[in-house]
């Protein structure tokens, strides 16, 4: 088992899914958090060895902490930190729900803030240089595309926190970057219209979606040795579509 020890949120979905097999191509140890004990059980199944899974509910607070004690318990530490899990629920403006905006920002930010925390913890006891890597969205910077504004917020709101983490920890040897992508072929396509998927991608200058596996390499590359002069910035991957 790899010394090296990743902590991935929302890891058994489609990014995930890629992300925790680039992180295990690159010698760490994987914990995967998810809700979907069925997506972990797969994860499993492809990596059992280099894979250990938590089913967790990553608007909680309190079951955040548990499990993080779990790992240190079983680990010693944290390495990097992979704040991948998220959604988009579709209400348009002015008529979101309040309950559906609670939990837009729960899942999409609260889980990363949480995570964050413990995580921290756990990596100020570790040697050399260590890395959280959030998982933005394009959607926080272009208003040309479909997404709705709680959804914007939840993502503006982790690229805040990316900046914030990475100023107050720097001395600390601890690496905080965003990557903020655009279209990227996931299961949150089902939340889509044919119609608003079908401009979103025509949109792209290339003309598809960006592959999970192409985000998941840049995640790999920021974790990498070569990400340690990189903290503090939000890294936009949209295949050019937004140059003006």
């Amino acid at each position: 088992m790899s010394s090296k020890i990743a902590v991935v949120t929302g890891a058994g979905g489609g990014m995930g899914s890629a992300i925790t097999a680039r992180l295990i191509q690159d010698n760490f140890h994987v914990v995967a958090l998810d809700l979907n004990a069925g997506s972990l059980e797969k994860l499993k199944g492809a990596f059992p060895i280099d894979v250990t899974t938590f089913q967790v509910d990553l608007t909680s607070a309190d079951k955040i902490a548990e499990v993080f004690k779990n790992i240190k318990a079983k680990f010693g530490g944290v390495d990097a930190l992979v704040n991948n899990a998220g959604d988009c629920f579709m209400s348009e403006f002015p008529n979101i729900p309040a309950a559906e905006f609670d939990k837009q920002m729960a899942v999409n930010f609260s889980s990363a803030f949480y995570c964050s925390q413990e995580s921290v913890k756990l990596m100020l006891e570790r040697p050399g240089i260590k890395k959280i890597v959030n998982i933005s969205s394009n959607g926080a910077y272009n208003f040309d595309v479909f997404d709705p504004p709680h959804y914007r917020a939840s993502k503006a709101a982790m690229d805040t926190l990316t900046k914030d983490l990475a100023r107050r920890y720097a001395t600390e040897g601890i690496c905080v970057n965003s990557i903020a992508p655009a279209m990227t072929e996931s299961p949150l396509f089902k939340v889509l219209s044919d119609e608003i998927l079908k401009k979103a991608i025509s949109q792209m200058p290339r003309g598809a979606a960006m592959k999970p596996d192409e985000i998941a390499a840049w995640v790999g590359f920021l974790i990498s040795s070569a990400g340690d002069v990189s903290s503090g910035n939000v890294i936009i991957l949209n295949q050019g579509r937004d140059v003006r």
